[in-house]
């Protein structure tokens, strides 16, 4: 009978560290390459043509160029689209989120909501533009219903799809979905064990919000909302679509100097859209910075 000293250890071959690393950086390749091609490079090369005349010479003209009332006005006008739209979306979005999660609702509109949000989130552009277009337009379906049966019309109000409150509705058709996609992991981190212990000690539903779920979930909301803002202050092609160049935003303007046939400065061009890389790269930044604060409370 074998005993205890009589049993010798399964010598285990050790795992090749380089052989492992080698093949976990192949799979990140294609990421690594998409950057490279698509974000990195041609953001370098943004970088530099705003420093660049058009024959190649260093030049301070294009950065000088940004101060004109007319720049300066889209960019003052796509702020202010992005915040609205940012600020109604992550709002409407929030009490959303909150509804199916928190809200006591059927279990079945939660996975409902969160794939609706995943397809509507990345609907932008053209088809988006002509979507608001026939829904809400002057003869669109809800315009024409409403003016029909109801003996309302909408423009009558003062309402115009293609300005700047127009094309603010149309950035919260993907504006809304992507709040309700990341605030729901933020929700989804608070303890039931907050609320009990807040019952407890005899704290309100209110109390509980205002002075517990709030303060954890403030970071992660204020960061998804500076997401947002990036995520308008960069569209381009739904604004275009929608209003053409009626609304004067910096998107639209970036493009006229780019490719357009009157206005053509490629390197003003390039030093509008370093303003934008500036604003947007700090929005995300700073989002960030505000998420890694509130996982550490979600923990």
């Amino acid at each position: 009978m074998a005993t205890e000293t009589d049993v010798q250890p399964i010598a285990v071959a050790p795992r090749s560290w380089s052989a492992s690393k080698s093949f976990a950086w192949l799979g990140v390749t294609p990421f690594v390459l998409f950057s490279l091609l698509f974000l990195i490079l041609p953001t370098l090369l943004l970088m530099v043509g705003a420093f660049q005349d058009a024959e190649g010479h260093f030049t301070l003209q294009n950065i000088a160029g940004l101060a004109d009332p007319t720049i300066l006005s889209a960019y003052w006008i796509s702020i202010q689209v992005s915040t609205a739209s940012a600020l109604l979306g992550a709002l409407i979005g929030f009490f959303l989120a909150y509804a199916v999660v928190l809200g006591g609702l059927p279990h079945w509109l939660r996975p409902t909501l969160m794939t609706f949000s995943g397809v509507a989130s990345n609907f932008a552009g053209v088809p988006l533009a002509f979507a608001f277009l026939a829904t809400l337009g002057r003869l669109g379906l809800v315009t024409v219903l409403l003016r029909q049966f109801v003996g309302f019309n909408i423009y009558s109000t003062g309402f115009n799809l293609l300005s700047f409150w127009g094309l603010a509705l149309t950035y919260l058709y993907f504006q809304i979905p992507l709040m309700v996609l990341i605030i729901t992991p933020a929700l989804d981190g608070l303890k039931r064990e907050w609320r009990e212990a807040s019952a407890i000690l005899g704290a309100s539903g209110f109390a509980y919000w205002r002075y517990v779920a709030l303060p954890v979930l403030w970071p992660s909301l204020l960061g998804t909302t500076l997401l947002l803002f990036a995520n308008s202050f960069g569209a381009i092609a739904t604004a275009y679509a929608l209003t053409g160049s009626s609304l004067n935003i910096i998107t639209i303007l970036l493009y006229a100097q780019i490719r357009g046939d009157v206005l053509h400065n490629q390197n003003l061009g390039y030093a509008l859209a370093l303003g934008m890389i500036l604003i947007t790269g700090l929005s995300n930044a700073a989002y960030i910075v505000l998420r890694s604060r509130s996982e550490r409370w979600l923990r």
